[in-house]
């Protein structure tokens, strides 16, 4: 299985596309600064990846998402993404949100 993946840079806000083999020992590659072309923008983030059968596709792939077209994919993705997740995390909260009782009148009596 290969991947083509999207990190983007915490420091200055910039993205980075690239493919493996191995997604998370290439994502803590780039974190610790081993990656020549990511060394200086770190930390980073892992925003979005695909999985592919190979590396013929995962290239494919990694080339399509640096495209035009492909940053376009992946801005229309993502805001979706984002707002799919706030949308959840709303509901949530409000679902979860700790309501006070309802305001009952005291009774009226004479003593």
């Amino acid at each position: 299985m290969y991947y083509a993946y999207v990190l983007q840079s915490e420091k200055d806000g910039k993205f980075y596309t690239g493919f493996t083999s191995n997604l998370k020992l290439r994502f803590e590659q780039h974190n610790k600064g081993l990656v020549g072309s990511t060394r200086d923008r770190g930390p980073r983030r892992l925003i979005y990846y695909e999985a592919c059968l190979d590396q013929n596709d995962a290239t494919k792939r990694e080339k399509y998402l640096n495209s035009y077209h492909g940053k376009m994919f992946l801005k229309k993705r993502l805001k979706i993404e984002i707002l799919i997740y706030e949308t959840f995390i709303v509901k949530f909260q409000l679902h979860n949100v700790v309501r006070p009782p309802p305001h009952r009148p005291r009774p009226s009596g004479g003593g």
